[in-house]
C-alpha cells in the first residue's frame, strides 16, 4: 500500500489550481505516494489543466470526476480510489509546503491517532486573516470529546485510511457547493466519536492563498456559522453525542451572545443553521 495519498477536489478554478499544482511539483519526499485529483463538476479549463499536469508528472496521478457538486462528495470521490494508508486533504487556493508529505505521516506516529489537522498561513499577508489557523501549539483531541470547530479546517486535515473507513467517510450534504459547509469538522467529530484520537499539528503546513479582502468577510462568515450551527445540531439530534454537544455548543452560544455584535450575528446564524439543518434531517428522513 501506498504510504500517503493526497487528495485535491476542484471546481472552476484553473488559474488557483495551476499555482497549486505548481507547489505540488515541488514536494520533495522519499515516500511512496501518490496525487488525486479530483474535479468536481468544472465548466472551465479544469479538465485539460488536470490532464496535463498528470501526463507530465513524475509521479503517481490519479484524475477522477464527481459531476456531483459538494466537496463532501468530491473527498469521498477522492479517498476511496486512493491507496494511500494516510490521506491527507488541501485545496485549490493552497500551497503545500516542500515537506508536507513527511510532517504529515509524522503526525500519524501513535497507532491510535486517527485524524489530525495541519498548520494553515496566509499566502498574501494583504488577504483577510481567515480560514488560517497559525497555531505552532499542538493538541490532543480525545476519543468521545467535542471537536471544536476551526481547530482543523479542511484546507489542511488528513486522515488514517481505516479512520475513514469506520466512518464511511464524509457526508455528501456537506461542504462547499452543499447545503451546509461544514464537512470538515463534522468528519472528525465523527472519527473522535468512534473511538479515534485526533490531534493539531503545527509540523505539515500550507499556504492558504484565499484572496478574500475585508468586504468579503460577511458572507463568508455567515455561511461558516449556519454550518457550525447545522454541525451542532446533527450531533445533537444523535443520542450518543446528545449530551455532550448540548452542553459544549450552549456554553459556546452563552459566551458569544454577551459579546459584542459581530459575535451575536454568530450566534443567530448559527441557531439559525442549527434550525436549517434540523428541518433538513426532518425532510430527509419522511421521504426516505
Amino acid at each position: 500500500m501506498t504510504a500517503i495519498s493526497l487528495v485535491i477536489s476542484t471546481r472552476d478554478r484553473c488559474e488557483k489550481l495551476k499555482l497549486c499544482l505548481r507547489k505540488i511539483r515541488a514536494i520533495d519526499t522519499s515516500l511512496s505516494w501518490q496525487l488525486i485529483l479530483v474535479d468536481n463538476g468544472s465548466s472551465d479549463s479544469t479538465p485539460d489543466v488536470l490532464e496535463e499536469f498528470a501526463r507530465l508528472a513524475s509521479f503517481p496521478v490519479l484524475v477522477l470526476k464527481e459531476a456531483s457538486p459538494g466537496l463532501g462528495r468530491a473527498h469521498n470521490r477522492g479517498w476511496r480510489a486512493a491507496t494511500g494508508e494516510i490521506i491527507a486533504f488541501t485545496d485549490d487556493d493552497c500551497y503545500v509546503s516542500p515537506d508536507y508529505l513527511d510532517r504529515a505521516l509524522e503526525a500519524f506516529a501513535d497507532p491510535k491517532v486517527g485524524f489530525c489537522g495541519g498548520r494553515i498561513k496566509l499566502y498574501d499577508i494583504s488577504d483577510y486573516p481567515i480560514t488560517i489557523n497559525d497555531s505552532a501549539a499542538p493538541l490532543i483531541f480525545p476519543p468521545y470529546s467535542y471537536v471544536t470547530p476551526g481547530a482543523i479546517q479542511g484546507a489542511n486535515m488528513i486522515f488514517r485510511r481505516r479512520a475513514l473507513q469506520d466512518i464511511d467517510g464524509f457526508d455528501d450534504a456537506l461542504g462547499p457547493g452543499a447545503q451546509f459547509n461544514c464537512e470538515d469538522i463534522d468528519a472528525c467529530a465523527r472519527a473522535a466519536f468512534a473511538g479515534w484520537w485526533g490531534a493539531y499539528a503545527p509540523g505539515p503546513t500550507v499556504l492558504h492563498a484565499h484572496g478574500r479582502k475585508a468586504k468579503d468577510v460577511a458572507a463568508l462568515s455567515r455561511s461558516y456559522a449556519i454550518g457550525r450551527g447545522a454541525y451542532a445540531a446533527k450531533f445533537i439530534l444523535r443520542p450518543d453525542t446528545r449530551r455532550c454537544y448540548l452542553r459544549s455548543w450552549g456554553e459556546h452560544l452563552a459566551t458569544w451572545s454577551r459579546g459584542p455584535a459581530p459575535y451575536r450575528r454568530e450566534c443567530f446564524h448559527e441557531i439559525q443553521g442549527a434550525l436549517q439543518y434540523s428541518c433538513h434531517k426532518l425532510f430527509v428522513t419522511k421521504t426516505s
